[in-house]
């Protein structure tokens, strides 16, 4: 016997390296997933705050997932769609855990935005040159609210009708074209059978496109790459780590924690963020005592109901959600992390409680101290916004490291 070990590549591992060149060179797909998920270079210090991107990319799919199996059996007709969902839950063989995954999965998607946007808030991942980037998971956002608005339509109850009345009729108030687009939205002159038809196609069409910004959006950061808590631009090759194994272990045990409380949600408390009134069948003769949407809606619901003229209310609440495109060229201050700003740090944390009370006041009846909170909470929301040119001129900034 030989002493030495044959090192010979074997017909079948030629054959496979033959078959990988073959298609790399006219498909080169399984190279862009390694540039993408392997060996992309990724600044080294980043913490776990950089785990919600993946965990988004996780969640969306998920929806999908489970979106099309939903689809399979639920009925868009507003005289079956109610009982459909019925049958889902209690007649069709794990219904039931498909459509918590699915009700549930919605909620942690937004929580999961939510903080990926408050990260890129606080370490100014909007900034030059990644402005592109920022306006793209404006899009996204954009674009899961109005899924998860269609979506919530479609169970046919009572808080799902009466909360397409509403607000569908916030769109009349566009100059000229408004009550257009709503009879055309509508399919007729009422909320109907018509919108459900409508609102069942686009909630299943626009997570595609969702999926469409999202590779726009990872075309972006792989471009100019990750921002790091420091906020500095790196140039030094010892600065970046590949992707994979650090960041994909990291990313796994980021999941871990995100699906112990999602498992809990989804098997022991489902309902929990939802209405109680959206168990009742849509009936347009009995208009529910408190229209709420979901929690989710629940700060911009709150701007919109603090204004009473309905038209300056109507443009607040889109307002205050485009005033996110503008937030690169607002603050332009040349310091990218809340770390080296003192009065930035402060005022963006009381943005996030600031936030968080417009939400309380959105899920309270519009009236008494509500109302006044939630018109206080409005002004200082947009005054966020109002300081930021004025910080970037006037803030005195601590000094920068030279690398991370």
């Amino acid at each position: 016997m030989s002493s030495h070990q044959d090192f010979t590549p074997k017909p079948v591992e030629k054959n496979i390296r033959n078959t990988y060149r073959w298609l790399e060179d006219r498909l080169p797909i399984l190279s862009f997933l390694s540039d993408a998920l392997v060996t992309y270079p990724a600044p080294r210090n980043l913490n776990y705050m950089w785990n919600f991107g993946s965990l988004a990319g996780i969640a969306l799919v998920l929806q999908i997932l489970t979106g099309i199996f939903l689809a399979m059996h639920y009925k868009g007709d507003v005289n079956l769609a109610f009982d459909s969902i019925q049958h889902i839950m209690r007649d069709v063989q794990w219904g039931w855990l498909i459509r918590n995954l699915h009700m549930v999965g919605a909620s942690f998607f937004f929580i999961v935005v939510y903080i990926h946007m408050a990260r890129g808030l606080y370490y100014g991942s909007y900034k030059s040159p990644r402005e592109v980037l920022w306006g793209l998971g404006v899009i996204i956002f954009l674009l899961m609210m109005a899924t998860a608005f269609m979506g919530y339509v479609l169970p046919w109850g009572q808080m799902s009708y009466w909360g397409a009345t509403v607000i569908t009729n916030l769109l009349s108030v566009i100059p000229f074209i408004g009550k257009y687009v709503v009879v055309w939205l509508w399919g007729g002159y009422s909320v109907g059978d018509p919108t459900l038809t409508r609102f069942y196609a686009f909630h299943f069409v626009l997570p595609f496109v969702i999926i469409g910004v999202v590779v726009l959006h990872l075309w972006a950061l792989h471009l100019h790459r990750s921002n790091n808590p420091v906020g500095i631009d790196l140039k030094r090759a010892k600065d970046y780590i590949p992707f994979h194994p650090y960041y994909t272990i990291k990313d796994t045990f980021g999941l871990g924690v995100y699906l112990i409380p999602f498992t809990l949600m989804v098997f022991f408390l489902p309902e929990y963020l939802g209405h109680p009134d959206n168990y009742i069948p849509a009936n347009p003769m009995v208009t529910p005592a408190h229209i709420v949407p979901e929690w989710y809606f629940l700060p911009f619901y709150a701007i919109l109901r603090a204004i009473p003229i309905k038209e300056i209310g109507v443009a607040a609440m889109f307002g205050s959600i485009l005033v996110l495109f503008f937030l690169p060229w607002l603050d332009s201050s040349p310091v990218r992390s809340a770390r080296f700003r003192p009065l930035y740090k402060q005022i963006y944390w009381l943005f996030l409680i600031n936030f968080v009370v417009l939400g309380w006041c959105g899920a309270n009846p519009p009236e008494g101290m509500f109302v006044i909170i939630a018109r206080v909470a409005t002004v200082l929301y947009f005054s966020f916004f109002a300081l930021l040119p004025v910080l970037a001129r006037y803030e005195k900034t601590k000094p920068l490291p030279a690398t991370i």
